[in-house]
């Protein structure tokens, strides 16, 4: 340590006096002196106190004449791990600095905890995997893939599977680099919000472990199991469950368990283990300096001063780091970091709430045959639910309960939240015609297995129906008929190609954000266009006359051309541009047809001509 990071040693000179000689030795004066002095050398050589004889005062006397400069061994009075009789290695407290009874107390307190750090490295890759193999799309294990999103520059590197880390292909990377390194890598863009709703969905289906569970991040998930390991056998039966469990979903998991969260979470992604609290520092000091969760600029600025690993970082006084790394973002300062690893601040796992659950059952006294007559009761009382939650019902289930054990389930869906009973009865009307009650039932259940958030609204002024809802409640009732995928609608869809601008879906699907419709437009097109033989007066403007549906038709009026090129991120390399023109031809019609492309283009022969839709 420089002598900067000293506080000054204060020095006190004795009084000058005016006398020539000294003065005659007071016997008492000499006796108080020996005595100031043994109390002095008992207080610098490690006593612990002042002896229950000594009044307080003096005790508080003797404190605040002590002077310990930053950086000089610390008096064994003081409490920390390298003073006799303080508190054991692994405790939490820290090298540089002093504790307090209460901040012992609450050490002690975090240190009691246990915390389980899951990590998921390989989370994105894998989901994505999973999804690719249940539409028949799976790759095989030894081709290189690579997950991309959009950067600065072009696309670059999200996540990577086995073989194409085997490679030297990561995360971070540009595309165009990899594929030069690496010409058969196979590339598809990532889906970080798809990702994220795994991970949410994850996070709850843990919670059968223990009841706190958080997100760390966006490839781990932190749990607190204080108090839940004995329920599997102790904290390595429930590590080998939780791994096992997620290797069978196709998961690759690294788990590590300690006293506080950081400490976790440095060893789950560097050295996965079991932590007890006195071995804290023992496991946590040869790590990098990377697992204190700091920022790559930080990280490299502890590498060029010689602080590459966690004990190193440690051995550092406490004022030296607080001057150089200034209190701000957490992953910039490491005395944070320092101080949640070892349980001196405090870092709680933030558990959200499980999201709410809709269900009401009825049990019978006797068996019955039809239960239709007990479903306008069950679904008023999960209306009430409901409205008193603020939810409307998304997707109902029904399930009805025979008496020899079996199940017979029925669901329905609702294309908006609904809060209406009779509504929701009628959409089970002749869906439970064709159940075999057998002996009957004796339990029936409704819940509501999908609930959004469902605002008040003002109805109208004159107390009619909104025709929005009359709407949504028929095609809620068409398609419990007939089924989801018979009943669609368009959705406008971001493309500028009229053929892409429409999406048809489900009718029950929730409609995306509306785009502004463009003018001039048909309000019927074809598909596919259909191929017309024009003649013009040059090959850059409009037809003079065309040949369609075997109809010679004359060009009376134009309005164009509106050029469209094509989208290149999705269409092939070749493909020609279009120019669209709006006639009117000697009888009135008017019809919207398109030039694709141009003469000398180099992207084929003699442009050809299409009809795309008719006007009204």
């Amino acid at each position: 340590m420089s002598g900067e990071d000293k506080l000054p040693v204060l020095a006190f000179s004795a009084p000058r006096t005016t006398e020539a000689r000294p003065r005659a030795a007071d016997p008492r004066r000499l006796a108080r002196a020996a005595e100031a002095l043994r109390a002095a050398t008992e207080a610098t050589s490690g006593a612990e106190g002042a002896t229950p004889a000594e009044p307080a005062a003096s005790k508080q006397k003797q404190e605040q004449e002590v002077f310990t400069p930053v950086g000089m061994p610390r008096p064994r009075w003081r409490a920390g791990p390298d003073a006799a009789g303080g508190r054991p290695q692994g405790t939490g407290c820290m090298s540089g600095g002093s504790t307090t009874p209460g901040e012992a107390e609450a050490a002690r307190g975090i240190m009691a905890r246990r915390i389980l750090s899951l990590h998921l490295p390989r989370f994105a890759i894998e989901r994505w995997q999973a999804h690719a193999a249940r539409h028949g799309r799976a790759l095989p294990d030894d081709v290189p893939l690579a997950l991309a999103i959009e950067g600065p520059h072009g696309p670059v590197i999200h996540a990577v599977n086995a073989a194409a880390e085997a490679l030297g292909i990561g995360p971070g990377a540009r595309v165009v680099d990899m594929r030069a390194l690496c010409p058969e890598l196979r590339t598809a863009f990532a889906e970080p919000r798809a990702d994220t709703a795994a991970l949410e969905r994850l996070m709850l289906w843990a919670r059968r472990w223990c009841p706190w569970t958080a997100m760390d991040g966006t490839d781990a998930l932190i749990m607190d199991i204080t108090g839940s390991e004995h329920l599997w056998g102790g904290e390595a039966a429930m590590r080998a469950e939780i791994e096992n469990r997620l290797a069978g979903l196709g998961l690759t998991a690294r788990t590590a368990i300690a006293p506080t969260r950081g400490a976790a979470w440095a060893l789950a992604r560097f050295a996965p283990a079991i932590c007890d609290p006195d071995a804290l520092f023992a496991r946590t000091d040869p790590l990098p300096v990377a697992a204190l969760r700091l920022d790559a600029a930080t990280v490299q600025l502890l590498d060029r001063l010689g602080l590459s690993t966690i004990g190193a970082l440690r051995a550092v006084p406490r004022l030296s780091l607080a001057r150089r790394f200034r209190a701000g973002a957490p992953g910039a300062d490491p005395l944070l970091r320092l101080d949640q690893l070892s349980g001196r601040t405090p870092e709680p796992v933030d558990s959200p709430d499980d999201p709410p659950r809709f269900a009401v059952q009825t049990r019978l006294a006797e068996p019955v045959i039809d239960p239709v007559p007990h479903l306008p009761a069950l679904a008023e009382e999960l209306c009430a639910g409901l409205v008193a939650a603020g939810f409307g019902a998304r997707r109902l289930g029904l399930a009805l309960y025979r008496t020899d054990g079996e199940v017979a389930q029925a669901q329905a869906a609702t294309s908006q939240p609904s809060l209406d009973p009779a509504h929701m009865v009628r959409l089970f009307e002749g869906r439970l015609d064709g159940l075999d009650p057998g002996f009957g039932f004796d339990l029936i259940t409704l819940a509501a297995l999908v609930a959004e958030a469902l605002p008040e609204r003002q109805r109208r002024l004159d107390g009619t129906a909104d025709d929005a809802e009359d709407l949504a409640r028929l095609i809620d009732r068409l398609s419990a008929r007939f089924g989801m995928s018979t009943l669609t609608r368009p959705l406008p869809m971001p493309s500028h190609l009229p053929e892409r601008q429409m999406l048809w879906c489900p009718a029950l699907h929730l409609p995306r954000r509306a785009f502004p419709p463009r003018a001039h437009r048909p309000l019927r097109l074809f598909e596919p266009p259909e191929e017309v033989r024009v003649l013009y007066a040059v090959p850059e403007g409009p037809p003079a006359q065309l040949l369609w549906r075997r109809q010679r038709l004359r060009v009376a009026r134009f309005a164009g051309p509106e050029r469209i090129a094509p989208e290149w991120w999705r269409d092939r390399p070749g493909t020609r541009l279009r120019d669209y023109f709006r006639i009117e031809d000697h009888t009135g019609r008017r019809f919207w047809l398109y030039r694709e492309g141009l003469l000398g283009d180099g992207r084929g022969a003699e442009p050809r001509w299409f009809v795309h839709g008719v006007f009204a």
